[in-house]
């Protein structure tokens, strides 16, 4: 009966979530950007000790050098579940990010094996791919067990049994794709910046992560198991290296967030220098076909944001005649302003070539918004 009731509260809640618009669910904290760091095991729990090496010191130790990062950021907050060597619960690691109303809950690991894998991987809450995702999660979740009547406390939560994996994606799934849009950014500053091993961006059943109502991720930033990057991330130099591919994924994603409300904004366009050149030179051609619309100005959307940018090319990848509007709480940006159809849909195009593609057309008349597809009927009959 206790279990069915808990189900029937997580269904009740994410149905709630899934009414709230892009900037209310992505963008909870309009003062601060939250986030919460979460150093993986503590206390009585020492995590994995490969090669005699402790996870949950070097995992204390990233966190605490990210967090210090963040906190120069004056509209940043940080919160730690932990900032020294004590045992917090599972159930307490999310419910301190859901009383924070956290934007990101981010928890940081590091990884055991049997044979010599090693490299970095960042998971997001999914249901196990394979037998090698489900051994992860069933170790990271087995803490539960250090826990008094821990049973009245999970629901029947068995991390040795894979049934019990299937009620956990329900409350993350609304941010399934932000969450893995961070993981991304993350695993790329270990692989590309830091030349780790890359082990991707995977899905597996984590607790921690199925509680938690806001996107989140968890860090495995490599083997304590395999020798030589055990000694690297026991160090003071693999420390701070990781912090900082870490820091930089999250102010990557930030940055992202803030010029796009609740948006999946980014992902880099194949041939992008060409297609610029092919645009610029059709928008430049003296036989380009003009489709004018007279009293009517469309411009090309690029993002919403509750931060006010200047509308400068800076801000904007490159991009020249930016517009800024005020609705509401949010600001708006907008690229171009043109009463010929043809003209903004290739300009449209070429927002989209750098860096914007979710950006859509935009139509005003008199200074007021209107419906496009009825200006494009209207002048079609």
């Amino acid at each position: 009966m206790r279990t069915q009731l808990y189900y029937t509260l997580v269904l009740s809640i994410y149905l709630f979530i899934g009414f709230l618009t892009p900037a209310q669910a992505f963008q909870k904290n309009k003062g601060q950007f939250v986030v919460v760091l979460d150093a993986g095991h503590g206390g009585n729990d020492p995590g994995n000790v490969g090669n005699g090496y402790k996870e949950k010191e070097i995992a204390l130790n990233i966190v605490l050098t990210v967090g210090k990062s963040l906190e120069k950021h004056p509209n940043i907050k940080v919160i730690y579940t932990r900032k020294t060597d004590v045992f917090v619960p599972l159930r307490e690691r999310a419910k301190i990010a859901n009383d924070a109303d956290a934007d990101l809950f981010v928890s940081v690991h590091c990884n055991s094996h049997h044979s010599s894998a090693h490299g970095t991987e960042t998971f997001v809450l999914g249901l196990h791919e394979n037998q090698r995702n489900f051994e992860i999660a069933k170790k990271e979740n087995e803490v539960i067990f250090l826990e008094e009547d821990y049973e009245s406390h999970y629901d029947g939560f068995d991390p040795n049994s894979p049934e019990s994996f299937i009620g956990l994606t329900l409350m993350q799934e609304e941010y399934l794709d932000q969450s893995t849009q961070l993981a991304r950014l993350v695993q790329d500053n270990f692989t590309k910046t830091l030349k780790r091993n890359d082990r991707g961006v995977k899905q597996a059943g984590f607790w921690v992560l199925h509680n938690t109502y806001m996107p989140s991720v968890l860090v495995e930033t490599g083997f304590l198991t395999y020798k030589p990057e055990g000694a690297y991330l026991n160090s003071a130099k693999g420390q701070n290296e990781v912090a900082l591919a870490i820091y930089k994924g999250l102010m990557d994603y930030k940055m992202i967030l803030d010029r796009n409300v609740g948006q999946n904004v980014y992902k880099d366009v194949a041939n992008k220098d060409s297609l610029k050149d092919e645009l610029t030179n059709e928008l430049d051609s003296k036989d380009a076909v003009k489709r004018i619309y007279t009293n009517t100005v469309f411009k090309v959307q690029l993002a919403a944001s509750s931060n006010k940018l200047e509308p400068k090319s800076y801000n904007f990848n490159g991009l020249n005649d930016i517009s800024r509007e005020k609705e509401g709480k949010l600001y708006k940006y907008f690229y171009g302003g043109t009463s010929d159809y043809n003209e903004i849909k290739l300009m449209a195009e070429f927002a989209k070539s750098k860096g914007y593609p979710t950006s859509f057309i935009v139509a005003y008349q008199n200074g007021k918004r209107v419906d496009l597809s009825s200006v494009i009927n209207s002048h079609s009959n």
